[in-house]
């Protein structure tokens, strides 16, 4: 059993990088390559990684219980949230996305939150089949493509903020420590393209071969429905950028529109089968 001292630990932390990171993007002038608050910032980086290894250790000990996987609703978010946070924190070693490590305090506000979660919708029951190969593999893959659609998702609303202040006279320092809107754009496109390709590996695993990876035929449900719709919208988005150039507010739009719905398709399922439901 976890300690009740790791979730503890971990979530002030997060809160503590949180904090600072908050207090330095908006109360200080940009981030210089060269400068002080740069190399401020990247010792806090290194700090960030000291909560993310407690929260993969509190997961780790919360989702392998016994033979089977106890993945409900907390356990579900949870990883999610934190294998988004670890791809951001990892981004921070390229120069390029340098940038982009403002928006470290909204993802460890996330976090901390997310630590906690397990403890307050533990698992009722362990999940069946989990000993199969093949449900691993489809399980890390669903994870992974969740992680990266919910960053694109949280780009898409920066690059919103973004474009509403671009012909601002006078912009906040979280703004001008932002790449350029451009360059976010691209950086977008090439992290949907990536999850799109886990999401269409999740979905292929879950419905082709279904028997193998849950041990049972596939029966269409919300979830089956909502994830082929997701799908559907990337792939339109995906689409709309290579034929017709789509960028902007329409690219933004589609990206959030596929988001909501892919958060509908599991997580709202969850939701309502084990709080409402109660099964």
């Amino acid at each position: 059993m976890t300690s009740i001292l790791t979730y503890l630990t971990a979530f002030l932390l997060y809160i503590l990088v949180g904090w600072y990171f908050w207090r330095n993007t908006w109360n200080q002038s940009p981030l210089t390559v060269n400068g002080r608050e740069f190399v401020t910032a990247k010792w806090v980086h290194y700090v960030m990684l000291i909560p993310l290894t407690l929260h993969a250790i509190t997961l780790y000990q919360s989702i392998f219980v016994g033979a089977g996987l106890s993945f409900g609703l907390g356990n579900a978010i949870s990883s999610i949230i934190w294998l988004t946070a670890f791809i951001y924190w990892f981004s921070g070693f390229f120069s390029r996305l340098q940038g982009l490590q403002t928006l470290v305090a909204p993802i460890a506000a996330a976090a901390a939150i997310a630590i906690l979660l397990p403890v307050v919708f533990p698992s009722s029951r362990p999940l069946e089949n989990t000993e199969l190969p093949a449900f691993k593999a489809h399980l890390l893959v669903a994870l992974m493509a969740y992680s990266l659609l919910t960053i694109a998702a949280l780009h898409a609303l920066v690059m919103t903020v973004v474009e509403r202040h671009l012909h601002h006279p006078v912009a906040h320092s979280i703004l001008t420590n932002l790449p350029p809107l451009l360059a976010m754009e691209k950086l977008l496109f090439r992290i949907i393209w990536v999850g799109f390709v886990l999401l269409t590996l999740t979905l292929l695993s879950g419905i082709v071969f279904s028997k193998e990876v849950f041990g049972q035929p596939l029966t269409f449900s919300h979830k089956t429905l909502f994830g082929i719709t997701s799908w559907v919208v990337f792939a339109a988005l995906l689409i709309g950028r290579q034929l017709y150039g789509w960028r902007g507010r329409i690219a933004i739009r589609w990206t959030l529109t596929g988001f909501v719905t892919l958060l509908l398709a599991y997580i709202g399922s969850k939701f309502v089968l084990e709080i409402i439901l109660n099964r």
